[in-house]
């Protein structure tokens, strides 16, 4: 399963999202409630994957080297919004 939810991730990450959703119970573990990760998926879906997959690998939070991989997710997400920008910017 992790496999193939790292396929998922790099397909889509809002894909992932719902198979993570589907077939774990890890968003309702790393979150209090359904509101963050419903904007998460539509703000921020890199970032909220990677925190819910992130909080239950170890120690049911996220800490140390893994709060690195957050932020990598994190500007993963800025970095398709500059794309786009640029990309209306530029025309085809």
């Amino acid at each position: 399963m992790p496999c193939f939810a790292l396929i998922l991730a790099v397909i889509s990450p809002r894909l992932a999202i719902i198979g993570v959703w589907i077939f774990t119970d890890d968003l309702s573990r790393a979150y209090d409630s359904w509101f963050l990760p419903f904007i998460g998926f539509f703000l921020l879906p890199w970032t909220t994957l990677a925190y819910a997959v992130l909080w239950g690998v170890g120690t049911n939070g996220v800490t140390g080297f893994e709060w690195f991989l957050v932020i990598l997710a994190f500007l993963a997400d800025l970095g398709s919004y500059a794309g786009t920008a640029r990309g209306r910017e530029w025309g085809d």
